[in-house]
């Protein structure tokens, strides 16, 4: 399947974390010069850069607070300095809520961070691609939108919200050239899942076992659902919202 993205620049928030790292390795394999972003851990998005400059991909990291709202043009002035004009956007960056945190609280953080932050971001972008006729946004939400379960009512309700806000973009902005999706990670196998004290292995085994496929979501699984949509072999499809759970939404 031929992509069409190679020499486009492609910004991935969250770059750092699982799914992030995954999709921004995904997308400099198809040939993108890729822009990733980190708030607390700086040594692993230089990891992901290093990874992608030694396999001859070119890549380039820069300081995101999704809270400071005001800072979106500086960083996609930064990444369009080194790597051109930003033209693929993959919001992937959350901000989890303190269990600290009253639910009002928490769920002003979590609007602030998980919605406000990625749509000024995606505002600040959308000049560079109207302009060039073409652009592909991808929204990295969760099956919780879906599926709500007891307990991230400030999460789930961020998440909801930037999938409403997805929509509008997806009707509002594809006469020029531009698509907008969702993709709905499941329950995903990373390092923080495993060692989560609420989760950890039995919740994975348990999650698998209730899974069609038999298994839980990988990161790789969403980086690559992220990249089709965030390619030219998209033509089509605006608006959606992707699950990647191996059918677990089907199943009650």
């Amino acid at each position: 399947m031929e992509t069409g993205i190679t020499g486009r620049t492609a910004l991935v928030t969250g770059g750092s974390g699982a799914i992030g790292r995954a999709t921004a390795l995904r997308l400099a394999a198809e040939g993108a010069r890729v822009g990733v972003t980190w708030h607390g851990n700086r040594d692993g998005v230089t990891e992901v850069v290093d990874d992608i400059t030694r396999a001859g991909g070119t890549a380039y990291a820069v300081r995101l607070d999704h809270l400071h709202t005001a800072a979106a043009n500086d960083v996609l002035a930064e990444i369009g300095e080194h790597l051109g004009p930003v033209t693929i956007l993959v919001a992937n960056a959350v901000r989890w809520p303190s269990f600290d945190d009253d639910e009002i609280e928490g769920l002003t953080t979590s609007l602030d961070a998980n919605t406000i932050g990625p749509v000024a971001l995606i505002d600040a972008a959308l000049p560079a691609m109207r302009a060039g006729g073409w652009g592909r946004i991808v929204v990295v939400s969760t099956d919780i939108v879906e599926q709500p379960m007891a307990g991230p009512l400030a999460y789930a309700t961020a998440k909801g919200a930037i999938e409403t806000a997805a929509r509008v973009l997806a009707v509002r902005e594809a006469r020029h050239g531009i698509l907008t999706n969702v993709v709905r990670p499941g329950f995903t196998l990373t390092d923080k899942a495993l060692n989560a004290p609420f989760l950890g292995p039995e919740a994975v085994a348990a999650e698998s076992a209730r899974t069609p496929t038999g298994r839980i979501c990988t990161p790789d699984d969403v980086a690559q659902a992220v990249t089709f949509l965030a390619s030219a072999a998209n033509g089509h499809v605006n608006g959606q919202a992707l699950s990647v759970a191996g059918g677990r939404e089907l199943v009650r």
